[in-house]
């Protein structure tokens, strides 16, 4: 990787970061409106307003994708879709700490996926940055655990979000991200509006809502889809994954900042073991870089 490449994929890797601080954010959000709206009219909502902004500034690059390109973005579009009505369902029948940690799962969904699809090969300190993420997310949201039905379904949509992650990583290329962001929201918004067939989805019922869900669906659908998409492009599947575990470390600091929770050992305990995972994985690729320069520095 050349020092330019290395800088892309710093501010990919940055640029996750600040999608799961977006996504963090949202889970007090989501808890409170699957109390007053259906969860299927709350993501129709939210994507229909994500893909008219989108389909309005990016129409043209998305007449450009070759019918390939379409296929495969339609695909993702609905393993996402499907993976948000199963997550935000799950909401419905467990805790927002435990449906945070069960999502969280797509940590370790992807690497096993991207090894059984894709035939990748994974280097031992990326499981191990697997592990402590898993383990960090366990001591961030988790007060007791058992498998009832919310965290099954839960679950399932962490095996989609890790199937979306590897797919992403094959398919997205820097310069269509636009337009295959754009393409994935329309069928994403599609998919949720189908669910609420027959009678279509109910609006936000007051002001308050609707405020939560149009940030929802322009900072965590569209610039979070746009940013996640382009990232992709220049850092493998895994290592997305792995920073994207930050996404319960901000949760917890949000709920300190903004929901009265009061600051824990096992909030730091659980950050630091993230945190140390995200390093791990920014650390693997530098060294594997750093070692061929060296042997040939010897060799001279």
């Amino acid at each position: 990787m050349s020092a330019a490449q290395a800088r892309v994929a710093t501010l990919a890797t940055l640029g996750l970061v600040a999608v799961t601080t977006i996504w963090g954010s949202t889970f007090f959000l989501i808890k409170d409106l699957v109390g007053r709206m259906a969860p299927a009219d709350f993501l129709a909502v939210r994507f229909l307003i994500a893909a008219a902004s989108m389909l309005l500034l990016f129409h043209r690059p998305l007449l450009r994708l070759t019918r390939r390109e379409w296929l495969q973005g339609v695909a993702l579009g609905v393993v996402y879709g499907v993976a948000q009505l199963l997550q935000t369902s799950g909401l419905e029948h467990t805790s927002a700490s435990i449906s945070g940690f069960a999502t969280g799962m797509y940590v370790v969904f992807t690497p096993l996926l991207g090894t059984v699809l894709l035939r990748q090969r994974l280097p031992s300190i990326t499981w191990i940055a697997v592990l402590l993420a898993v383990g960090g997310a366990a001591l961030l949201a988790l007060r007791g655990f058992s498998l009832g039905y919310g965290v099954w379904i839960t679950l399932a949509s962490a095996l989609l979000y890790g199937l979306h992650i590897v797919g992403l990583g094959a398919w997205s290329r820097p310069g269509q991200a636009f337009a295959l962001s754009t393409l994935q929201m329309l069928v994403i918004a599609a998919v949720c509006v189908l669910a609420t067939l027959p009678h279509g989805p109910a609006l936000p019922p007051d002001p308050q809502a609707w405020a939560a869900v149009v940030y929802m669906a322009l900072a965590a659908g569209a610039g979070a889809m746009l940013m996640q998409t382009w990232a992709q492009a220049h850092i493998s599947a895994t290592r997305a994954a792995i920073v994207m575990t930050t996404e319960p470390v901000f949760a917890a600091g949000f709920a300190v900042a903004f929901g009265g929770e009061g600051l824990t050992w096992r909030m730091l305990g659980g950050g630091a073991l993230v945190l140390a995972a995200m390093y791990l994985v920014e650390l693997a690729p530098r060294r594997s870089n750093a070692l061929p320069a060296e042997a040939a520095h010897h060799e001279v």
